[in-house]
């Protein structure tokens, strides 16, 4: 069943959703804020764009050109409406198909931000995976690893082009080794703790530029939730929830 909803507080965007699909979540929204876009990007690509959230976001901040790729083909379809309901098809170019090789159809070089918030686990034959097919492709890596995707997004950028991400702490020393195999200087960090209350962070986003060299900005971190598990102001702030 499809339902409509409001990005969060932004009452001018809606996002359609399927309650057996990933539905969009707080690591997208972070990763959409994190975006710094004061250098006038004029094409932006979100790699597996799910339903949307992340180029949806966007659209609050920039005039860019922005492009969502997404392989699943019924997710695809749900991104897209939720972009004609927002008359954003001027703004927004959603593809599907592979992020393999994408770069073929949209163009090499041409590109100032790619961003992405991949699979987040491994996978192995006994990874503990969701029965849900679109959910464990969306969790896994089953159909791409992170490697194929910063080989790709390297494609896709021009020189000096910015890379974001969003990812578990624990696949920092991954992110790190392919970051660097490939030519990408990892520039800001900032890590998201769940509570204020939580010494561990969960997540860290990640701004990194092609053949720039690493010159590392760790700024200060994110907790998400009050310890009454409300969210802090400024989660709240990010959300538009006044």
């Amino acid at each position: 069943m499809e339902n409509i909803h409001e990005l969060l507080g932004y009452k001018r965007i809606k996002i359609i959703q399927r309650d057996d699909m990933l539905r969009f979540s707080l690591d997208s929204t972070l990763l959409a804020d994190f975006i710094n876009v004061s250098n006038s990007p004029q094409k932006i690509i979100d790699l597996g764009t799910g339903n949307g959230p992340i180029p949806l976001f966007l659209t609050i901040k920039t005039k860019a050109k922005i492009y969502g790729v997404e392989i699943q083909k019924d997710v695809y379809e749900l991104a897209k409406k939720s972009v004609e309901l927002n008359n954003l098809t001027q703004q927004i170019e959603l593809i599907n198909g592979d992020i393999k090789g994408i770069y073929k159809i949209v163009g090499a070089n041409t590109f100032d931000i790619v961003a992405t918030n991949p699979p987040y686990f491994k996978y192995i034959p006994t990874s503990n995976i969701n029965k849900n097919d679109y959910l464990t492709i969306a969790r896994h890596e089953v159909l791409i690893t992170l490697e194929d995707i910063i080989i790709e997004s390297k494609k896709l950028l021009g020189d000096g082009g910015f890379l974001y991400m969003v990812h578990r702490c624990e696949r920092l020393p991954d992110i790190i080794e392919i970051f660097t195999k490939h030519g990408f200087g990892i520039k800001k960090m900032r890590f998201v703790h769940s509570k204020i209350t939580d010494e561990k962070a969960l997540l860290v986003l990640i701004e990194a530029r092609k053949n720039k060299k690493a010159d590392v900005t760790v700024v200060k971190p994110l907790f998400v939730y009050n310890e009454d598990k409300t969210y802090t102001e400024e989660v709240r702030q990010i959300f538009n929830m006044h």
